[in-house]
């Protein structure tokens, strides 16, 4: 198993959200604020805006039940006070609505208070540019994203390559951890596999999280994880950060499991980070300044840790 916190601890801020946007305290005696510094910090708030976190799911079209584990991450989020947008880029997702052609947001349908829809099946390849990345659709969906925290990013493990190996590359999002589906079915799980092999050949992403659709207390599903696990460490020195079962007939007014909590805490820990300016009509801050985002935690050890 990994050896990293535990993720059915908890955070002792209020939301997720204050605890990793949250400034660093300094160890030394307080002193009167400098009108200058505060004048500084002023306009460095005006100008960061609002924090936008990408959580890639890749998906699967072997799994039947993929819509309801976005549905549940979506939960545990809602839990914590944040707004989550799903954008379903997916293989059996919908087309998207004419006019996402001209604008994004059109698109976008309110599920509840704090969930949206965007149908994008096919959408991200109308921002390739000539190198192959569609990175400017990240781009575009901060723009489009209004006020969500979080945005669910379903799509295959070929349009994810391209979305984000350039932010990978540029040290942008260096521990991310892609989503992987399946359930217990071994057509489900090659798919999986394959989707491990091509993200790290294609954009370099060595770790990734996974949930299983299969009923409670079912035996197979650690049998799976292990599995899936140890081909990814042996054939491709990728890792198998954390897996949790989700059962598929479990109703959606069901509290969420401490499991996938702490799953989707330690995702929106190490999403990739967009700091959307609320000036330059939506424009992405790090856009403006030409900075890279600051690299993140590094990955753990390459076993997965078991979970229900």
């Amino acid at each position: 198993m990994s050896r990293h916190s535990d993720p059915h601890a908890l955070p002792t801020a209020d939301h997720w959200s204050d605890e990793f946007d949250a400034p660093a305290q300094g160890a030394g005696p307080s002193s009167p604020p400098s009108p200058f510094i505060d004048q500084a910090d002023g306009l460095r708030r005006l100008f960061a805006g609002r924090t936008l976190r990408f959580v890639p799911v890749v998906s699967n079209p072997s799994v039947t039940c993929g819509g309801a584990m976005l549905e549940r991450l979506s939960t545990v989020y809602a839990e914590q006070g944040l707004s989550t947008l799903v954008v379903d880029a997916g293989e059996r997702a919908r087309a998207p609505r004419e006019l996402t052609r001209f604008d994004l947001s059109e698109g976008i349908e309110m599920l509840s208070t704090q969930v949206s829809y965007l149908a994008a099946r096919g959408l991200p390849l109308r921002y390739v540019d000539a190198s192959g990345s569609t990175t400017s659709f990240l781009d575009a969906l901060a723009r489009a994203s209004g006020d969500a925290d979080v945005v669910l990013l379903h799509a295959p493990a070929t349009d994810l390559a391209r979305l984000l190996a350039r932010r990978v590359q540029s040290h942008e999002a260096t521990a991310l951890r892609p989503i992987l589906l399946c359930d217990e079915r071994a057509d489900s799980v090659t798919h999986a596999y394959g989707a491990i092999k091509l993200l790290a050949a294609r954009a370099g992403l060595m770790a990734h999280d996974l949930l299983i659709s299969a009923a409670a207390n079912s035996p197979r599903a650690k049998v799976v994880a292990e599995r899936l696990a140890r081909c990814a460490d042996n054939f491709l020195g990728a890792v198998l950060h954390d897996w949790v079962a989700i059962d598929p007939r479990e109703a959606a007014t069901v509290a969420p499991s401490l499991a996938l909590q702490g799953l989707a805490r330690g995702q929106f820990a190490c999403a990739l980070v967009q700091r959307v300016s609320d000036l330059a009509d939506g424009m992405p801050a790090e856009r403006l300044h030409r900075s890279a985002l600051p690299a993140q935690a590094t990955m753990a050890a390459p076993q997965a840790r078991a979970h229900r």
